[in-house]
């Protein structure tokens, strides 16, 4: 007999649930916070983790907030009173190593959103928020089991946790949804 997808979706939420309930309220108010007193933010990551942290950017650019792809053609420098929001599940991508390494350089806070805070960007980083999911490498345990493939349990907390935070700031600086919409792309 062939498992139902809607079984599968459920384990998928289960796993969701358990994983996002671990979180650390303190780092999620040490990014946020972080986030709201910088001039720019910037975002980047690799693969999956890379368009979850783009989904991230999108919301924070529809609440009115200098928020950047690093990497796209219309993004700014980062200065001093920045800041560059990485998204890695292990926390050891080179091309954001680098990242975090020029950004420091310049005097830019980073953080790092991850399975891995003692990592090699964990290291450079201001701040971390542990993501509680399995790692896709294969052989790494983080103590965190998952029936789904690779990072995919990290990669969906980390929307949820991208969403979840942009409904704290929004809170904070009294928007909602209507007042976001205004900013929604309106060229199509």
């Amino acid at each position: 007999m062939t498992t139902q997808t809607s079984t599968f979706l459920s384990e998928i939420l289960k796993e969701l649930n358990t994983a996002t309930e671990l979180i650390s309220e303190t780092e999620a108010q040490d990014l946020m916070n972080s986030i709201l007193e910088s001039k720019k933010v910037f975002v980047a990551g690799a693969g999956r983790s890379g368009l979850m942290a783009r989904s991230f950017a999108m919301r924070m650019m529809h609440m009115g907030l200098d928020a950047y792809v690093v990497g796209e053609v219309a993004t700014p420098g980062i200065d001093e009173n920045d800041i560059l929001i990485l998204s890695s599940g292990s926390g050891g991508t080179k091309t954001l190593i680098s990242m975090a390494e020029k950004a420091k350089s310049i005097g830019a806070k980073v953080a790092l959103v991850t399975i891995s805070p003692e990592s090699p960007i964990g290291e450079l980083s201001d701040l971390t928020v542990k993501i509680p999911a399995k790692p896709k490498e294969a052989g790494a345990d983080s103590g965190h089991k998952s029936i789904q493939p690779m990072g995919s349990l990290f990669e969906q907390s980390l929307l949820l946790f991208y969403d979840a935070l942009v409904l704290r700031m929004m809170d904070k600086k009294e928007q909602d949804g209507e007042t976001m919409f205004g900013k929604h792309a309106n060229l199509e």
